[in-house]
């Protein structure tokens, strides 16, 4: 299938003839990053990603924070590539209508070994660059943040990190390569593929698909896709799941920061953050599986969450929980990035993008861009390239239900109009399926869940979505 220009779904294979500098596998965060800076830099790019619509494997689920980098691994590759994408992060977010909202974090200790802890924690983040992490005590933790349980003793705050639009963001990114000249084709699994000396030669279900190299951001499938292709792995993905809580919009204004634990070797901990969208989660946990596809919640887990949340913010007691979700995080037997080359064969692996991928995007596609110079390819950067907007879903942005003409309201809970859900379906990066509606526009995501309008959005989604709303919700 190929989307064409009104929206509609029609019958096509990819261009035989068609060539490219660079074919990047993989439509997550990492993948549209990197097809928007390839792109600028004048490559000919092509995006492949196996899912009718891109964000559908790791980058569908996270906590949606923008990280400085202050607790990374000091002189890892991961530290490098955060800072890298922080910063190019504020320096585009006006042009590309992104959303930052940042009112700091808060490393909260709750026992007197946490709080001994919190010495190195400052010291880390000082040593990676992060200059204005402080210790706050008990008095000033509490002016605050009011509604934190009395049992927090004390804090590490950091200033820089903010909450951000986890879909909006990526989506600005490939826009901004497909304005200027990059391929996106979904529903596009690579099933294999081999190297002349010169070029590759993909095999996938939409036809043959010819590069100059290949990027392999396939996330959750990396090692699989390096162990069909090069014929060996570097790294193995031991998926891990962390499922999250979403309370109400009322719970919104009960912390202004994000409260994070202080974190163990394994796992960065339990967070409780706002969301831009006005609300207020608690998540992720860490639990390791084999299953690449499982990112069900349990209903033991969830409780835990929901107590691990009350248990710092007494006022949630009683809230109302919207929604209940879990993704999975592509963890390798290391927790520093996964990425490497094979020049041989004009091939980049970038794998084992964890809990960081949506700070560090940015930050990877220029590390990534720099290892295909090293690998002998040059282009021209494009001297004047057109530009892309983000859509803006966040509470406190020019949202379209405000704006004259929209049409209606299709979504009550989340203030989705009819003129959002008819522009989220046309152009090359048409909503293809409910999931990626929802990503586009947050319809069905609020306290209903879909309750009400899903027949409306059966209506308006008629003869977009490569399979019928009501069919893809029985599958579901």
């Amino acid at each position: 299938m190929l989307q064409q220009g009104d929206g509609k779904i029609h019958p096509r294979r990819i261009p035989d003839e068609a060539a490219h500098d660079v074919v990047i596998i993989g439509g997550g965060v990492v993948g549209c990053a990197m097809a928007r800076r390839f792109t600028l830099e004048g490559a000919r790019v092509a995006l492949l990603e196996k899912a009718p619509d891109i964000l559908d494997g790791a980058s569908k689920a996270n906590s949606a924070i923008l990280h400085t980098g202050f607790d990374a691994p000091e002189g890892s590759l991961e530290l490098e590539c955060i800072r890298e994408g922080y910063q190019e992060y504020l320096e585009i977010r006006r042009s590309l209508g992104l959303v930052h909202e940042c009112d700091g974090a808060l490393v909260v200790a709750w026992n007197e070994a946490e709080e001994a802890a919190l010495e190195a924690i400052r010291a880390r983040a000082h040593a990676n660059g992060v200059g204005d992490v402080e210790i706050i005590g008990q008095a000033e933790l509490r002016r605050r943040e009011p509604n934190l349980s009395h049992r927090a003793r004390a804090a590490a705050l950091v200033p820089g990190e903010g909450i951000v639009d986890p879909w909006s963001a990526p989506h600005a990114y490939l826009a901004h390569g497909l304005a200027n000249g990059a391929r996106l084709v979904t529903s596009c699994e690579v099933t294999g593929g081999a190297f002349d000396g010169g070029a590759w030669q993909l095999e996938t279900t939409r036809g043959p698909v010819r590069a100059t190299s290949v990027i392999n951001c396939a996330g959750l499938y990396g090692d699989l896709v390096d162990r069909a292709l090069l014929g060996e792995a570097r790294f193995q993905i031991t998926p891990r799941k962390g499922q999250f809580v979403v309370f109400d919009k009322a719970a919104r204004d009960l912390v202004t920061s994000i409260i994070l634990p202080v974190p163990n070797e394994r796992t960065k901990g339990i967070v409780v953050f706002p969301t831009v969208f006005g609300n207020l989660a608690v998540g992720p946990t860490a639990e390791d599986q084999q299953s690449r596809t499982d990112a069900s919640t349990d209903t033991e887990t969830l409780r835990a969450l929901i107590e691990d949340g009350i248990a710092k913010i007494p006022a949630l007691k009683g809230m109302p929980v919207t929604a209940v979700y879990a993704g999975l995080r592509p963890a390798t037997e290391e927790k520093d990035y996964r990425i490497a080359t094979t020049p041989a064969k004009n091939w980049i692996t970038v794998g084992g993008i964890r809990s960081t991928g949506l700070s560090a995007a940015l930050g990877i596609a220029r590390h990534v861009f720099a290892l295909y110079r090293e690998m002998g390819h040059r282009h021209d950067p494009l001297p004047d390239p057109a530009g892309a907007r983000a859509n803006m879903l966040a509470e406190s942005g020019p949202r379209d239900w405000k704006q004259p003409g929209h049409g209606e309201i299709v979504c009550h809970c989340e203030l989705v109009t009819r003129r959002e859900i008819e522009a989220a379906l046309k152009g090359p990066l048409a909503a293809r399926s409910l999931a990626g509606l929802k990503r586009k526009t947050r319809a069905t995501m609020g306290r209903c869940q879909g309750f009400y309008c899903t027949a409306r959005l059966a209506e308006l989604t008629d003869g977009h979505f490569e399979m019928p709303l009501a069919e893809e919700i029985g599958h579901g």
